[in-house]
Formats: structure tokens, sequence, C-alpha cells
């Protein structure tokens, strides 16, 4: 994610008396008033009046700089969603879930390289050492449960924790621990267990008495019936449907406000809850067996935008999305609590958190330039920029403007904003060509706050799709249901002599003829494959990129 505009300014020095108070008052009121109405002009279009809302509030230097509410806490009834609104926090909940086990570990109750089969002696762990570490970082290559085929039909239906280990536990490892991340619901979910043995208590419990009771977070809690959020809404602005909160349990289960998330935020800050070694070391960026950086440290998402150091993460669980982010230099913090998913809401709510942020902080991202460049211009960088010997990055000139598509990833339009510079669509997002002494476009780095990679230019020609003419007839074979993973039912239907595919709850695929039974989504570079199974049946393939699922029809 990511932007940085350039101004010039000529900087001379100065001496001036100091303002009077009565001088400097007026000043510093309109330069707040200004902030919050950039604040609210940024975040009011997305949540209507009429429909689910949005709770948000900023810090700066531990003073609260905007807070307020926007949407509907229940739309059928037109309650108002105001800013001390409880909703569910979804995967921030993993940051607390973090902090208790490294408050265990100052506490020497257990260390951050013990085995996880010190407190989980009959987790199987196919014959790899996976520590307490490599859970906290998703690096422990246990497969997240929440993926799994199945769980969709569980999800409702409460379980004990021991219950929920045995949903994924003798699943095999997907890498060697520690040699890659993935983020991983199933190692915060062990995490919980491991403080409920670390600890003596239920993890519920432990997270009231040790930081929430403490801490004055008198909002914050486990869902149960004490702490219950507000209606929760799906991308189609209708109830969510239900799930046991049983199964996000120490990976997603909390509910908070976006006031008791300020505390939270400044205890840290203040040295509260943890040693200042071991919350340097969760606020820092682990690294992998190899050396190279991970994006993760321990319960939070690390990163650097524009020069800004940041300690970020979100939730999505139904009904809910949550984002926070954290300028640790600056003493920025920014949290938003919307009761939608993030299928309904039409920006990334990390878009709004971060660019907020940067805005408080005085580093405002860049906005897209008003003046596109020439079509030579836009020639100049389109080509084929290889990741390894299998993806690529494509840019394409087309429709007046620029593209880019990774392997297996949606098309995304591109939007300058400075010299060879541009912004990949809503995102945070930028990518910089770069150029020979000749002027000749030969890389391109991409920036997504996270990591920063620089692909050179394979090619500067981009492959075209050849397309078939397929009879009406032979359509006809492929049209019915495919369910090709939980929640992820493909419906094929013919609109005279073009094939459709409709992931249902989603907008339908246009695709493209390649061969008699081979069909193509160019904009998502998602690919279909129809043949026949056993007794006839038709069955369906979709890949995209390293993802291949198959089925056969209904």
């Amino acid at each position: 994610m990511r932007r940085y505009a350039v101004n010039v300014v000529t900087v001379v020095s100065l001496v001036l008396a100091p303002l009077s108070p009565t001088l400097a008052a007026p000043a510093a009121q309109a330069e707040e008033q200004a902030l919050a109405a950039r604040i609210d002009a940024l975040i009011a279009p997305y949540f209507p009046a009429t429909g689910p809302g949005v709770a948000v509030i900023v810090t700066k230097d531990g003073k609260t700089v905007f807070r307020k509410g926007y949407g509907r806490a229940d739309v059928a009834s037109g309650t108002a969603l105001r800013a001390d609104a409880p909703a569910r926090i979804g995967s921030m909940t993993k940051q607390f879930t973090a902090v208790a086990i490294l408050m265990l570990a100052d506490e020497g109750k257990l260390a951050l390289s013990d085995d996880i089969t010190r407190f989980l002696p009959d987790y199987p762990t196919h014959g790899a050492k996976i520590t307490i570490e490599h859970l906290l970082t998703h690096t422990s290559g246990i497969p997240s449960y929440t993926d799994k085929r199945g769980f969709r039909d569980v999800m409702r239906t409460d379980v004990t924790v021991a219950q929920g280990i045995a949903f994924f536990k003798d699943d095999a490892l997907e890498f060697v621990p520690g040699s890659r991340f993935r983020y991983d619901n199933s190692g915060y979910f062990l995490l919980g267990a491991i403080i409920e043995k670390a600890s003596g208590l239920p993890y519920a419990r432990f997270l009231d008495e040790r930081i929430f009771k403490p801490l004055g977070m008198t909002h914050t809690g486990y869902e149960d019936a004490r702490f219950q959020p507000v209606t929760g809404y799906d991308g189609r602005a209708q109830p969510a449907g239900p799930i046991s909160m049983t199964w996000p349990y120490a990976a997603g289960a909390l509910v908070s406000t976006v006031d008791d998330l300020a505390r939270w935020q400044a205890a840290l800050a203040d040295g509260k809850l943890l040693r200042p070694d071991t919350l340097r070391r969760a606020w820092s960026a682990h690294t992998l067996n190899d050396g190279t950086p991970n994006p993760y440290g321990y319960g939070w998402f690390v990163g650097r935008l524009h020069g800004v150091d940041e300690v970020f993460h979100g939730g999505n669980i139904p009904g809910f999305t949550s984002d926070a982010v954290w300028l640790p230099k600056e003493h920025v913090y920014v949290a938003m609590l919307a009761n939608r998913d993030a299928d309904g809401i039409h920006v990334p709510l990390a878009k709004l958190t971060h660019g907020i942020a940067m805005d408080v902080a005085g580093k405002p991202l860049p906005v897209p330039s008003a003046t596109a460049p020439d079509a030579a211009t836009l020639d100049g960088y389109v080509g084929v920029y290889p990741i390894d010997d299998k993806r690529a990055h494509t840019v394409r000139h087309e429709n007046g403007g620029l593209t880019i598509q990774g392997t297996g990833m949606p098309r995304a339009q591109l939007r300058g904003y400075r010299k060879d510079g541009v912004l990949i669509g809503d995102s945070l997002i930028t990518v910089q060509f770069h150029r020979d002494t000749k002027g000749v476009v030969t890389d391109l780095t991409i920036d997504d706050e996270l990591n920063r990679t620089t692909h050179h230019r394979g090619s500067t020609t981009v492959p075209e799709l050849r397309a078939v003419q397929v009879a009406p007839a032979v359509l006809d074979r492929y049209l019915g249901r495919y369910p090709l993973a939980p929640g992820l039912v493909i419906e094929v239907t013919r609109e005279g002599g073009t094939l459709r595919a409709t992931p249902v709850g989603q907008p339908a695929m246009k695709l493209t003829a390649l061969a008699q039974d081979t069909f193509v989504d160019a904009e998502h570079d998602v690919r279909l494959h129809f043949d026949k199974r056993a007794a006839g049946t038709m069955g369906m393939t979709l890949e995209q990129g390293p993802h291949k699922l198959s089925a056969p029809r209904q």
C-alpha cells in the first residue's frame, strides 16, 4: 500500500517573536477544524447515513483529535451508529493474544523458543519443531482451519478448544516451519490454548483480568452475553449469517470499541503491559530461516509507507470489518470499526486508516495527477515484467489508460501521480518505472508497504488472447452448478454464443473461449476447463495463479 506527493518549497530562515496565546489559539483551532473536515470528507462518501456504518477515532500524542460515528447501527430501526458502538474486531484479536503470550514470556512462564508440545503434548508436529514464535509470526506451516473444506458446514456449531484443535491438527504441514510466511488462523487458535495451559486461566478470563480491567477497557471482551456487538451486515447490506464465536477464539472472537482500542494502544506505547524490548520485538518484522524479512511481527503487520514506519492490522469476520494503524515515531493512531463485511465497503478500510494517519502526521498520501500522460508515454511502459519463471506482472495500454496484472490476480487500473510513478487502483500500492540512459523503461519497482520489489522488463510485447468459436450446442454441455469449495459455487449459463460463469453472490465472469473446452476470464486471470467425469458427469477445473479447484457438476 502507498503514495507520496512531492512539493518543492523554498526554506527561508526567519526569527519570529513567539505568538501570544490569544493569537496561537485561533490558529490551532482552525487547523484542527480543517483536519476534521478533511477526515470527514474522506470517510463520509463510503458510509451513507441510511446504511451500515463505521466508528472512527484518531489520536495524536495521546490526544483524541477526531472521533465520530457514521451510518446506522441497525438499518431496520434506523438507529444511528455512535462513535462508542461495540463491534467485532475479527483478526485484530490477534494482537491481544500475542501480548498475552508476551506477558507470560516476560514473567518466565514460557519462552518463544519453546516447542508447542511443551504445552500441547498431543499435538502432531509431523516430525518438525514448531515453536511458539512460529505461531506468533504465521510461519509454522500449519494450514489455516478457516480455509479448510467443510469449515463453513461447522462454523455455526459450538466447539470446545480441544474440538477446535482436532478439526485441523492432523493436517500435513504446508512448509518447513520458519521458511515462509502464510497468514494462519490455526496458529493463533493454538496460542489461545497455550495461554490457558501456561496461565491456568481460560483465555477470555486471562485477557479480562490481566488486560481489560487494569486498563479500564470496560467495553472489550470475548463475545458472549456481556459483550454484544451492534448488528452486523454482509456485502449486500443484509444481516450477516451466524457464526459460533467458539471458532474464532483467540484468532478473532473479541468485541471492542474505538475508545477502548485507543486506550489499549496508549497503554502499549506507555509501557504498561510489556517490557520495552519485548514490545520492540512485537513491532519489528520477523526474519525467516533464510534471512529474508517477514512482513509480520508478533500480532501486527510491520511496514513502511513513504518513509514512515507503521504497525497495523485489520480484521474481517461475518458482519464486521476493522482496521487500525499506529505510527510509532509520529505517535499517531487511527482505528475504524465497521458493521459490514469488507465486500460491502467500496474502498479498502486500510486505505482510509492509513490515509488519515499520514495526513495527521503531516505527510499526506499522494493523489492522482489531473493530467494524464500522452499515448507515447503510456506505450513506453507496456510489457511483461517477470517475477519468476512462472509468474509475471503485465502492463497494458488499454482504453486510454494503463493497467497492471500479476499472474493469478485481477487487472488493476494505474493512475499517474508523479514522473514515471503510478498508483494501483484504490490501494496504497505504488509502481515506479525506471529508465536507462536513453530514456527507455527497463524495470519497475512495486512498493506494497510490506515489500519493495524490482522486476526487469522481459518483453515489450504483451501476448494477446486468441479466441475460438464454440457452437451453442457444445456450450450447452457445460451449463449447470459446480460446487468448487465451501462458499464457492460457480453457475454456468449461456447468453447467445457466449458462456457465462457466475460465482454465487458475485458478478459474472467475462469468458473468452480458448478451446472447445477451455475458457478464460482475462480480467481476473481465471481459467476454466471442462471435462467428462465418472458416469459421464461433467466436471470443471478452475485455475487462478497457483490456485486450482475442481469439482463435478451438481
